[in-house]
């Protein structure tokens, strides 16, 4: 990583949706699928899965700060996920999709932060905010076959039900920050 990148780790519910939601992102240099914030090092999809090892399904975002703000990755992660359910994203239920924010700077702890303030004070009317906003310690990538999982199995129901309108919401509010 040269000293033009910087690197956060979303974990948003299931990986195959979050990084389907940042690849195509201004800026964005690469998503990598994996696991963040377990007690087990080198977990495996099942183990994760199973609830028993503590760490979230998480994408690795490394982006080039000069071509995409923080606060702009943090519009698109909070626009594109249930931030108010504790432990679940639509029917996917687990601590492993819960919401959270691994960050790698204060810097990304400092803003985070402001923005999960900033979105309570304006809409108090769709719940509270559960989002985890902790330090990266660790993160393992997922096993190759989660590896651009959209890209290659999109006409699966799960990607067609959950991650296409996803996308489809993405490219019509945020257009302008996608890569042309």
């Amino acid at each position: 990583m040269n000293q033009s990148e910087e690197v956060v780790v979303f974990g948003g519910g299931c990986f195959w949706c979050t990084e389907a939601v940042f690849v195509d992102v201004r800026g964005v240099i690469s998503v990598m699928p994996g696991y963040a914030g377990g007690s087990v090092e080198h977990p495996t999809y099942d183990a994760v899965c199973s609830g028993r090892t503590g760490h979230a399904e998480v994408v690795r975002v490394t982006f080039d700060p000069a071509r995409i703000s923080f606060e702009d990755l943090l519009t698109i992660f909070f626009a594109t996920h249930d931030p108010t359910t504790l432990h679940r994203q639509g029917n996917d239920v687990g601590t492993q999709y819960r919401s959270v924010i691994f960050f790698t700077t204060d810097r990304q702890r400092d803003e985070a932060l402001q923005f999960i303030s900033r979105l309570s004070a304006d809409d108090d009317s769709s719940g509270t905010i559960v989002t985890e906003v902790v330090p990266l310690s660790s993160f393992y990538p997922a096993e190759d076959y989660h590896r651009e999982y959209y890209k290659y199995n999109s006409s699966q129901p799960y990607c067609q039900l959950v991650i296409s309108p996803k996308l489809k919401k993405l490219k019509e509010r945020y257009r302008a920050l996608l890569k042309e």
